[in-house]
């Protein structure tokens, strides 16, 4: 029977498929004890789990490239870890040994044993850890029974789950999933900005979807807006063949204006810069027509090994990225590690309290400066070979930005006594992302040559809103008032002292914000470069002088749905709408 369900739109795209449901892995396991004698064997079948979805995470590792490097590396880095993890293992030993139960409801008990901790700290991002250990466990209940984590056989058809892990994406998606429908999630997740890379559609947050949709109904799925039709009828078949025309002729549009400038239609050239973090990454912009690279992370050199880069392998990366950009400008970020992020390599903080707000960033360059000492070296090697600039993460006073130059100071002096060519000057920025930072940019700005505004951190620590956390996700949004005053007061303040100002956050890649954006005085957006045409096409469709002028309005909001409104009125060409 036609049934309607409707979700959150997390990644565009159309898909009918045949549904391929996926139960939480805790629904399924029920108790079951073993005999004695069975006990060794059974703790052996766990280890040979444990080694076979090892090798499987090393494996995903080892196809991955770009950008997905560092999207899903980061997800399979951590669940790695907890792999590792003695307690973890430990544990689980334990329960077979002592209460003779089975792998499969050790595994259940040793989740809810761990979930419950987590569960019970304050912090927000310690406690949706729970999500890395679910996968995990559900990685090796899978292996257990030699299945292929429940994945096999949804080649043609949509997945129906609780939730996805960023890290089975892209194992999802080779192996011929249309797309994927969750019960639970948010648009903002990292899952979903990934699924968005890989043109997955994706819906999230359909919270019925698990107790009416069966294996084999048929489905539609639109990631735009959200909406599931399950069994479709005649009139849904034909909007979904229609939605499939529009798809079609909107590629072949975007493909011809790779060789368009980014101008808006009253004449404004309008600067489109590429994030990156390889080869293939700078290889796409240039294609492209980025008008460089805004945002270079240099995290891939240092999470996916167990030890740390010296400074010729680092040197070797980054002028690649500066002869592959043929002048055009380079702007690498130095690195931006935590105790978020896994690290291999012993250079993080590890059980920090509160790891958002910990010791990472340009904090934690400045706490290790042999390592941060090792990085701007390389990194003014490079400067021999491009345009190359320097930007700084997680800035937060003007004191760490004079530390900052003085380093790069005492780096360039050593590295032509050593007969190096290096650039007579390499700009130097600050990411704008702790609210801090921004408030205080007027005392700051006279430090750096450049700022950009990392949007993701910006928006989470001033509205105090983890975005992967689905509770808060109609509150994490960059429409709030708060956030469009302090993204005005930045660029306006970047603007009057001459400085270049770019948003790199992922706010800069939705052509929904784009009028806004440029209404708010940006001239430099830096973005994913799968994203980069369909924001040229924005950029070239708006008069800028009326976005411009429409502005105060935009400022005047009092809540998002005044913000909508003029987003609403621009694209229709009124310019904004006025506060509510």
């Amino acid at each position: 029977m036609r049934q309607v369900l409707l979700g959150h739109g997390a990644s565009r795209g159309n898909a009918l498929g045949r549904a391929r449901v996926r139960l939480p892995h805790a629904l399924e396991v029920a108790e079951e004890h073993i005999a004695a004698d069975a006990v060794e064997a059974e703790i052996e079948r766990l280890h040979e789990a444990i080694v076979v979805v090892q090798a499987e995470m090393q494996a995903t590792r080892q196809r991955l490239h770009g950008a997905l490097a560092h999207e899903v590396g980061e997800f399979l880095d951590m669940h790695a870890l907890l792999l590792d993890d003695p307690e973890l293992l430990q544990g689980l030993d334990t329960l077979i040994r002592q209460g003779r139960y089975s792998a499969d409801y050790a595994l259940r008990l040793q989740r809810d044993r761990l979930a419950s901790v987590f569960e019970a700290m304050d912090d927000a991002y310690l406690r949706s850890r729970i999500d890395d250990i679910d996968h995990v466990i559900g990685r090796l209940h899978a292996a257990l029974h030699r299945r292929d984590a429940d994945l096999q056989g949804v080649a043609g058809e949509i997945l129906v789950t609780d939730n996805v892990a960023p890290s089975e994406l892209v194992q999802l998606q080779a192996q011929g999933v249309l797309a994927i429908v969750t019960a639970a999630g948010s648009t903002l997740s990292h899952s979903a900005i990934l699924a968005r890379s890989l043109h997955l559609p994706l819906v999230v947050g359909a919270a019925q979807a698990l107790q009416t949709v069966n294996d084999g109904d048929v489905l539609v799925v639109d990631g735009g807006s959200g909406q599931l039709v399950v069994e479709p009828g005649a009139d849904d078949l034909r909007a979904h063949r229609q939605r499939l025309r529009e798809e079609k002729r909107e590629r072949k549009q975007l493909y011809r204006l790779r060789r368009e400038p980014s101008r808006t239609l009253d004449g404004a050239d309008i600067k489109l810069y590429a994030n990156a973090e390889s080869r293939e990454d700078v290889a796409e912009a240039h294609a492209l027509g980025a008008a460089g690279v805004g945002l270079y992370r240099t995290e891939f050199l240092f999470l996916q090994r167990s030890e740390l880069p010296d400074e010729e392998e680092q040197f070797r990366a980054y002028r690649d990225v500066a002869i592959g950009m043929t002048g055009r400008a380079v702007t690498i970020r130095t690195l931006d590690v935590g105790a978020d992020k896994a690290d291999r390599t012993g250079l993080a903080l590890t059980n920090e309290p509160n790891p958002a707000l910990g010791v990472r960033g340009v904090r934690l360059s400045l706490a290790r400066r042999d390592v941060f000492e090792t990085q701007l070296r390389a990194i003014l090697r490079a400067s021999g070979y491009g345009a190359v600039r320097i930007l700084v993460p997680m800035v937060t006073t003007r004191e760490e930005m004079l530390a900052v130059k003085r380093l790069i100071q005492r780096a360039g002096e050593q590295l032509r006594r050593e007969g190096h060519e290096i650039a007579e000057r390499v700009p130097l920025g600050a990411m704008i992302e702790v609210p801090a930072a921004a408030i205080a940019l007027p005392s700051l700005i006279g430090t750096v040559d450049f700022i950009s505004i990392g949007t993701n951190d910006l928006v989470q620590y001033l509205l105090a809103t983890d975005r992967g956390n689905e509770a808060l996700a109609e509150l994490h949004t960059p429409m709030h008032p708060a956030v469009l005053r302090l993204l005005s007061d930045v660029i306006r303040i970047a603007r009057r002292r001459g400085k270049p100002v770019a948003v790199c956050g992922e706010m800069a890649g939705d052509p929904l914000f784009t009028p806004l954006l440029l209404a708010l005085g940006l001239e430099e957006f830096s973005l994913h470069p799968g994203t980069l045409l369909e924001v040229r096409r924005a950029i070239r469709a708006y008069d800028l002088a009326g976005l411009r002028a429409g502005a105060r309005a935009l400022l005047r909001a009092r809540d998002r749905d005044a913000i909508e409104d003029w987003l609403r009125a621009a694209n229709t060409g009124g310019g904004g709408a006025p506060p509510r």
